[in-house]
């Protein structure tokens, strides 16, 4: 695996969970750089009728976390979010949601990753920063393994 390896197609194919739930599709996904989107739904609005904050909360910790774990995949590990402050700061109700996710530190036990959020128009409607912790191959949380090579 390449740091510039694009794992989009994979990830896309092997969705499940909470990014399933939520309708994210991953437009491209590397150790460098994570793009995805979702096409806001009912169930992503709070009962204002706009996007809820922990959508993007989600949005953000699930593109990060993402990218962090194929940085960390390179070097035999997992990540686990332990960080994420997420601000808000423009409401939207319908149309696409755009999240990016860039590295900006990489060390052997943490890796700090920030996203942006925009709207149909480009408009940046939140921001993120996650603190991830990497884990050695086959260390547990919550009470069982992280299975090897698992995202």
């Amino acid at each position: 695996m390449r740091e510039t390896d694009d794992f989009a197609r994979t990830l896309n194919d092997s969705v499940d969970g909470w990014n399933k739930a939520m309708g994210i599709r991953f437009v491209r996904a590397s150790a460098d750089e994570v793009v995805a989107e979702i096409e806001i739904g009912p169930m992503h609005r709070q009962p204002y009728g706009i996007v809820h904050g922990g959508v993007h909360a989600g949005l953000i910790e699930a593109v990060t976390s993402t990218g962090a774990a194929l940085y960390a995949l390179q070097h035999g590990k997992s990540v686990v979010g332990i960080e994420n402050h997420t601000s808000f700061l423009k409401a939207v109700r319908e149309g696409k949601l755009v999240i990016t996710a860039l590295p900006l530190s990489r060390g052997r036990s943490t890796q700090v990753w920030e996203a942006k959020s925009t709207d149909d128009a480009g408009r940046l409607v939140a921001t993120g920063r996650v603190r991830l912790f990497a884990l050695d191959a086959g260390a547990p949380i919550a009470g069982a393994a992280i299975p090897q090579g698992s995202l």
